[in-house]
């Protein structure tokens, strides 16, 4: 089982993952709205992998991510971000801060989970 954390501010979203990853039994996903509350949540669950919004208010994915890296506990655990904005600076950018891989809104539901399986092995 792959504990995956996920950050989004857009219930919808956090609700559609959860659901779509959730089905096949492979994934065990804590859900959260805020970097804050992701860090209040890595208190009782350590993820395999981070699933990141980028834009989001307080502290976008990028800052959330730097704040859960700086847990030596957490530095090796891979990040995925997903975004709608996708263009090729955008990702490169996302892609130098040690992110494994881009999603892009919308996403598909019936691959996301096969998406943060590989992007995991990169």
């Amino acid at each position: 089982m792959i504990k995956l954390l996920h950050v989004d501010d857009e219930a919808d979203i956090l609700e559609l993952t959860k659901l779509s990853l959730e089905l096949s039994d492979d994934f065990d996903v804590v859900s959260c709205s805020s970097g804050k509350d992701a860090l209040l949540a890595i208190e009782q669950f350590i993820p395999d992998v981070f699933l990141l919004d980028v834009m989001m208010p307080g502290w976008t994915g990028p800052e959330t991510l730097e704040k859960l890296w700086a847990i030596p506990s957490l530095k090796d655990v891979p990040a995925i971000f997903m975004t709608a904005r996708v263009s090729s600076g955008s990702c490169a950018e996302l892609l130098a801060t040690g992110a494994k891989e881009i999603i892009a809104k919308p996403f598909d539901p019936m691959t996301l989970g096969a998406q943060i399986k590989s992007a995991m092995i990169k």
